[in-house]
């Protein structure tokens, strides 16, 4: 069975290298560094499996995911991201990944969860699936779905460069919408709208 690994982390290509190499019916043929990349590799190598990351530099791995099963439907496709929040994982699902495993899982069993996601099993991330099954959040009085995303991320700590990489947005972007989250609000900084957030989560 051919793997491709999709990564712009050295490391997390090295680790899974050296892991699936020791499995005689599993063959690492190629490693990508981004989307763009892994769409070439599919045109000339056609593999079985794709093991691919989320945020990557040229095209993130959701868009990526997307244009490969458009493509080439029969190539299975497991996102192994960090991102653990259900935008993602409902838009990675959306593209067409039938798995979603999370860097921090143990990847000892990763060979058998290829052989079943080869075979047509979907797999999922004990905490991914919590992430989807339990009721969607509402959106904040006031504000659209997307706000409520931005005030949530500001009251966990995000800076708006981290804030932009985890909704692909440009920061500019994100930037306007804080201004426009803040009139709406009626506050004059980030830190009373976090104080906000909180306060709402807990009533």
């Amino acid at each position: 069975m051919k793997v491709l690994i999709v990564d712009d982390d050295p490391l997390v290509c090295q680790s899974l290298q050296l892991l699936l190499g020791k499995e005689h019916d599993l063959e690492v043929i190629h490693i990508a560094v981004n989307g763009q990349e892994a769409m070439e590799l599919c045109q000339n190598e056609q593999p079985d499996v794709i093991l691919m990351d989320i945020q990557m530099p040229v095209v993130n791995g959701i868009e990526s995911t997307k244009r490969i099963k458009e493509q080439w439907p029969s190539i299975q496709i497991m996102m192994l991201t960090t991102f653990r929040d259900e935008k993602n994982i409902r838009l990675a699902l959306k593209a067409g990944a039938a798995g979603y495993l999370l860097k921090s899982a143990s990847i000892e069993n990763m060979a058998q969860q290829i052989r079943a996601l080869k075979a047509g099993s979907t797999i999922l991330d004990a905490d991914v699936l919590k992430t989807i099954t339990e009721p969607e959040k509402a959106a904040l009085e006031g504000l659209t779905e997307r706000e409520t995303d931005i005030v949530e991320l500001i009251a966990q700590g995000f800076s708006n460069k981290e804030i932009a990489e985890q909704l692909f947005l440009s920061v500019g972007t994100v930037r306007n919408m804080l201004s426009v989250i803040l009139d709406k609000l009626e506050f004059r900084d980030r830190t009373q709208l976090a104080i906000y957030y909180w306060q709402r989560k807990q009533e």
